[in-house]
């Protein structure tokens, strides 16, 4: 397992991120699975035992089970709170009334409270604004996060599926007002649905922030194990919950051609999909979900395939996205830039 930086932190998590999204399962949030006590425990073993320091969990996942689950696992496991960097996030609706949801200041300050509690824990390491409130300003949110950080509930900010100019705002009212300021961002990102690399990575890179990536076997599409017709394994999210939303015709080919790599390698499909995103210079830590022992230690073993510079060609090559303004008008214009030092 490696470790790199997550942003301007100075905090080193693990490569892999064990996600919880699996955990629990009331509601909605059965598609994800409806693992309970003794599953979660194993699961939470696991992952340590294989050095994920990083926990991944979210107030809304099954209205807070999945916090209380893996609170429960941590305390039950008896693991060392200075060896675990855990992320939670807060945005989602938590319940019928009209401020159980958003970014509002009187959200936020309830759900860390309520966060906290469910995890038993003094602090969170990474809190995260979950998405996008159209109706509550960027200043007010920021402000009450700066406000958290400082009362010592949280350690760092983060933020999620939101686009790069709404990110970068956030990062310059930060700036302006001398508040903390997010240090990640939580992202979707695949072999098969790579748009992020249009705004949101170079974003990333430019501003040191660290990139946590969800699905990244697209809900399970890429694992290999479904069919261009749509049919899959009995069971599977994805035959129940079509998301996340994928080019599927791109995905597809992108299979075929890590079909083949897989082979090579004596690997799974899954597996070559994670190490793609692995060998990612901008990725600072994929989130791996599992409903079984054996689907963590799949994805665990990835970190360990080094795929080659012509294997990691025709994956980039038939994964491509199309062109789009400015990307190619920027790229055409930047050519007089290109020869550097300049000659004559």
């Amino acid at each position: 397992m490696r470790y790199n930086l997550l942003g301007q932190t100075g905090l080193y998590v693990s490569e892999l991120c064990l996600g919880t999204m699996t955990f629990g399962g009331k509601g909605y949030w059965e598609n994800m699975g409806k693992l309970q006590t003794n599953e979660v425990t194993e699961l939470v073993k696991t992952a340590f035992d294989a050095g994920i320091n990083f926990i991944d969990t979210a107030n809304v996942y099954s209205f807070g089970e999945s916090e209380s689950l893996t609170g429960a696992a941590i305390k039950k496991l008896g693991l060392p709170r200075d060896q675990l960097v855990i992320a939670t996030k807060a945005t989602g609706v938590m319940n019928d009334l009209p401020n159980g949801r958003g970014h509002s200041r009187y959200h936020l300050m309830n759900e860390i409270d309520a966060s906290l509690k469910r995890l038993q824990l003094e602090h969170i390491d990474l809190y995260q604004l979950h998405g996008v409130d159209p109706l509550t300003p960027m200043e007010e949110a920021l402000s009450t996060l700066n406000d958290l950080v400082r009362s010592g509930k949280v350690r760092s900010i983060g933020i999620c599926n939101m686009s790069a100019w709404q990110i970068m705002k956030g990062l310059s009212i930060s700036d302006k007002r001398g508040w903390a300021r997010f240090e990640s961002i939580q992202a979707y990102y695949t072999i098969a649905g790579r748009d992020i690399e249009r705004e949101i990575l170079p974003l990333a890179q430019d501003q040191k922030l660290g990139t946590m990536i969800w699905s990244p076997l697209a809900g399970g599409l890429l694992s290999g194990k479904f069919s261009p017709d749509g049919s899959g394994p009995v069971g599977a999210r994805r035959s129940t919950f079509d998301f996340p939303v994928v080019n599927k015709e791109r995905a597809f080919k992108c299979i075929d051609v890590m079909r083949g790599i897989a082979e090579s390698h004596k690997i799974s499909v899954a597996q070559v999909a994670l190490a793609w995103l692995l060998h990612q210079k901008s990725v600072t830590t994929i989130i791996v979900g599992a409903k079984t022992v054996s689907q963590l230690q799949e994805n665990i073993a990835s970190t360990k395939c080094k795929l080659t510079e012509q294997e990691l060609k025709l994956l980039g090559e038939v994964s491509q996205l199309p062109s789009e303004y400015p990307g190619w008008m920027m790229a055409l214009q930047g050519q007089y830039r290109a020869n550097v030092p300049f000659k004559k």
